[in-house]
């Protein structure tokens, strides 16, 4: 929402907070985050935020105007919201962790092959309007934006194209202003921290 200039006000809860499943629960059927209140709108789960967006602002050209390039970016999308779980547990989101290898297994290190080899395709196939998947920002972009963080943090290496398109998502000013948060965050979650019981911070 940042990227395409849709105002919002954001309120941000520890995932451990005594009252996180109370106050969750009147806004999203799941009990989770991310969930978003407008009017009388009550929306939750990523892919279907992104797609009440895209329909309430089509000037933001979150999907691909062109059939084609929006039903892959629509796959991928699904897929990242649907899969990767090795890959979610073992680099775990943790932007205030020194940028270090950590070893991955053979499920993660598919996953990884398998989220690049997207990358790579998407870029080369409808990428030449922009540095992003297809082109410029959008929702897929959106999808895979925790994906380059966790690449970025765990050291990840990638070729050359996801590595350019990795460093176009870093750049992003609206990527910097979410690490800049999420530093400030006073929260320690063991689960998000695999040097654990050591936490490491930049």
């Amino acid at each position: 929402m940042k990227v395409a200039g849709i105002a919002f006000d954001e309120e941000v809860i520890s995932l451990n907070a005594q009252d996180f499943k109370a106050r969750v629960t009147k806004i999203s059927g799941t009990g989770k985050v991310p969930a978003l209140v407008d009017g009388d709108a009550q929306v939750w789960e990523s892919l279907a935020i992104l797609e009440y967006l895209a329909e309430k602002h089509p000037d933001a050209r979150l999907w691909p105007a062109d059939p084609a390039p929006r039903a892959l970016a629509r796959a991928i999308a699904a897929e990242m919201h649907a899969g990767f779980v090795p890959l979610r547990r073992h680099l775990p989101m943790n932007m205030w962790r020194p940028v270090m290898p950590r070893q991955l297994t053979a499920e993660v290190e598919s996953n990884v092959r398998r989220i690049e080899a997207m990358w790579t395709e998407c870029r080369k196939r409808y990428g030449a309007g922009g540095a992003f998947l297809f082109g410029g920002f959008g929702a897929a972009d959106a999808m895979y934006a925790p994906v380059v963080s966790r690449f970025h943090t765990y050291a990840v290496e990638v070729g050359a194209v996801a590595r350019a398109y990795m460093d176009a998502v870093m750049a992003l000013p609206a990527l910097g202003e979410w690490r800049t948060a999420a530093l400030k965050e006073p929260w320690v979650l063991q689960e998000d921290e695999v040097d654990w019981p050591t936490v490491l911070r930049v």
